[in-house]
């Protein structure tokens, strides 16, 4: 998906290389789910229940208030 693509390549230039071990870890095993569950994690539509996996999400998409 396109969309993912650009969210999670923003990330990689961004963040990646200066996270936590955790967090690199957390954010390759998100890179290991279909598509359309990252995709629905990304979007808010579902929230992972792997604590590191929220962490990742709220910095690949956070949410405007």
């Amino acid at each position: 998906m396109k969309e993912l693509d650009v969210v999670l390549e923003r990330y990689l230039e961004q963040r990646y290389a200066c996270a936590p071990i955790a967090e690199q870890q957390a954010f390759e095993a998100l890179l290991d789910l279909p598509d359309p569950q990252l995709f629905a994690y990304v979007m808010r539509r579902e929230e992972p229940t792997d604590s590191g996996w929220v962490d990742v999400i709220n910095k690949l998409a956070p949410i405007d208030r």
